[in-house]
């Protein structure tokens, strides 16, 4: 700590030893006045009456003095700046010359000042102020207030949780992709949907790739998220939503792991452990950047601000709702999925009409298309909606987290050019295999089973009356 930084200081400090001499100067007399009275008294009791002048005489020595001492304080305070400069050797010594002068019954009764009778402690205190630090905090170490104790390392373990992207923090275990969906299935389809869709407005996991230079971005592991470490510290830190923590170290890793399925960055053989974390790396650990802004935005956001060519008017170019951010209930979905249904309904509506005006297929096709059964088409569409949120069909229809189904009918297995297939896919396509009412069946029951190392993860339809169905619907959609 510093020093007293300038002579105010010191008339403070003077200017309440000052007050303190005062004080204690008065009771000084206060006291000799006693002292008389008292003497006063022993002699009356005496019967020697002789002495009483003597008495009167002391009383108003007293009363003098006591002017006197009053008189003496308004000159030390007058002459405070003088005194401050008297040397702290010379002050020291005096001090301790009227300390043995001090009668014996007043040092007793504390009327003598430490440091002498007449001179207070303001001269010891001003030179000692120019002469010493203050004490600082520092000093203090060492001392204990006796509260709380030290934490427990099975205490430390529990808040110690965090995963770094090196993979440090990660604990033993593994979990392969098909233990994920198990798991992922019973504990966030509910939210997330079966295939990391997303429900009503709960965060998309899946899909998402080449959406960042967009309006809209769907900002999902597989298109966003910088490191591997992020996403298991989330599942493992906050998941499920209203259960967090519950899940082991295995199921962990194996939900980790079919989320990275999902997004087309592993096989379905895949298993992820602490051994080959750090050898997943998501497509957008690129996108970030160290921390920069001491060197680039907080020395340009410090200086003056420019207060020209300022807009006329700023607009609102998007709302929460339509980036999704903010889930509702369950209300909110069922609007979603019939304003849906009405917009496709419109599409097909239109798609019909524009067909009206077009020219009349070939008879064979004609024929086909007039053996479908609209009952059937309608439930079919019905049917479809557990497909919207990986494909699209209809007017204007794109590839989304799998290939749009207009045309599927008559076209070649894994035909879509700009659409990623796994392996299987790549290899019928190879051999020419094109989808007919019997294979596309067969898959639509069994996925899995059909094409073994497909990357659609969904379990299949339940009857063959929703396989029916479906197959009517997507065969009014013809190739775009």
């Amino acid at each position: 700590m510093s020093k007293f930084p300038n002579q105010l200081a010191l008339v403070a400090v003077a200017t309440t030893s000052v007050v303190a001499l005062s004080v204690g100067l008065s009771e000084r007399a206060v006291y000799r006045a006693e002292l008389a009275a008292a003497e006063a008294s022993a002699m009356a009791e005496a019967n020697q009456p002789a002495e009483a002048p003597v008495v009167e005489e002391m009383a108003g020595a007293e009363t003098v003095v006591t002017e006197e001492v009053t008189e003496e304080v308004v000159a030390e305070s007058e002459v405070v700046e003088e005194v401050v400069e008297e040397p702290a050797e010379e002050v020291a010594e005096a001090d301790a010359a009227m300390t043995e002068e001090a009668p014996a019954e007043e040092l007793e009764a504390g009327m003598a000042f430490e440091g002498g009778m007449s001179r207070p402690a303001l001269f010891v205190g001003a030179a000692w102020a120019q002469t010493h630090e203050s004490p600082m905090i520092g000093e203090l170490e060492g001392i204990t207030f006796d509260l709380g104790r030290e934490a427990l390392a099975e205490e430390v373990a529990a808040w110690n949780i965090d995963i770094r992207p090196d993979g440090q923090g990660l604990p033993e275990g593994s979990g392969d992709v098909w233990t994920g969906e198990e798991v992922y299935i019973e504990n966030c389809a509910m939210c997330h949907g079966d295939f990391g869709e997303g429900r009503a407005r709960w965060p998309v996991l899946a899909g998402g790739w080449d959406t960042l230079e967009r309006e809209d971005p769907v900002k999902t592991p597989g298109s966003y998220w910088p490191y591997l470490s992020t996403v298991w510290d989330y599942v493992h830190r906050a998941m499920p939503y209203g259960q967090a923590q519950t899940l082991t170290d295995d199921e962990v890793y194996a939900i980790t792991a079919y989320i990275l399925y999902l997004n087309n960055l592993v096989d379905d053989d895949f298993e992820l452990s602490q051994d080959n974390f750090t050898e997943v790396r998501l497509p957008n650990e690129d996108g970030f950047f160290m921390d920069d802004r001491d060197e680039g935005e907080i020395p340009a956001f410090s200086e003056e601000p420019c207060m020209e060519n300022c807009k006329d008017n700023v607009e609102i170019t998007m709302r929460a709702s339509v980036l999704d951010v903010t889930p509702e209930e369950e209300e909110a979905e069922v609007t979603e999925a019939a304003a849906e249904t009405t917009e496709d309904a419109a599409t097909e509506e239109a798609a019909t009409e524009d067909a009206a005006t077009e020219e009349a297929p070939a008879e064979e096709e004609a024929t086909e298309m007039a053996a479908v059964d609209p009952a059937l088409v309608e439930e079919g569409e019905g049917v479809f909606r557990k497909c919207r949120a990986c494909h699209q069909v209809g007017e204007g229809a794109v590839n989304r987290t799998g290939p749009h189904l207009n045309g599927v009918l008559g076209r070649t297995i894994g035909g879509i050019d700009d659409f990623r297939y796994s392996s299987v896919f790549e290899e019928a396509n190879a051999a020419g295999q094109v989808w007919g009412p019997e294979n596309l069946g067969a898959y639509l029951a069994d996925p899995r089973g059909a094409m073994p190392g497909t990357k659609m993860s969904f379990a299949g339809l339940r009857s063959e009356d929703e396989i029916a169905a479906m197959i009517a619907y997507l065969s009014t959609f013809e190739a775009q």
